[in-house]
């Protein structure tokens, strides 16, 4: 068994408040969880108006799906114009 870890930090230029942030937020996680039947949480910066980090896991038996699935979900968070991909970490057990 292997557990993914994704790390995303992003920014959301056109927030104005907590509030826009979390519906950015909401919306992009709740399609993630719903295509790639994954774990996602806020991990950090919880109370900035424009940065966030999500945390994302996936648990699997091929290193090789959780790769594939963390490429989507990167590609599915880049496609988005309320943000921005800052940075990312990946780390698989």
């Amino acid at each position: 068994m292997l557990v993914g870890i994704l790390q995303v930090e992003l920014f959301i230029p056109e927030s104005g408040s907590l509030k826009s942030k979390r519906f950015v937020l909401k919306s992009i996680k709740t399609r993630i969880r719903n295509k790639f039947n994954v774990s996602v949480a806020e991990v950090e910066h919880n109370d900035k108006w424009q940065k966030t980090t999500l945390g994302i896991a996936a648990v699997s038996n091929e290193r090789k799906l959780i790769d594939n699935m963390f490429n989507q979900i990167r590609n599915l968070i880049t496609a988005d114009t309320r943000v921005e991909l800052l940075d990312q970490f990946v780390d698989i057990y």
